[in-house]
């Protein structure tokens, strides 16, 4: 059972050229509230990507965040937190 998941949305923004990939820690069991969730919160960046971009869709799952992990990293139940645009690599070393 995980306590959350690790997402990346594709993100639109003012004069870039191409979507950016973002990355959220999002704390919620099921995995569709946690797509959702990264959506909302990647719309106060920047418009969402309509379609894939080089093979990438544009809201992803990277994958599943273990108790450990989110007890380790603190995040805490129902909260989202922004990564940046950087691959996580702690999150996701943690995870394994």
């Amino acid at each position: 059972m995980s306590s959350g998941w690790l997402i990346g949305v594709m993100v639109e923004l003012a004069g870039e050229p191409a979507p950016i990939r973002h990355f959220f820690a999002v704390a919620h069991e099921d995995r569709a509230k946690a797509e959702w969730t990264a959506i909302d919160r990647a719309m106060l960046i920047g418009g969402v990507a309509a379609s894939p971009f080089k093979g990438l869709e544009p809201v992803h799952v990277i994958g599943p965040l273990s108790p450990r992990t989110a007890r380790s990293l603190a995040l805490k139940p129902g909260e989202v937190r922004s990564l940046g645009w950087k691959w996580p690599r702690r999150w996701l070393a943690l995870a394994e």
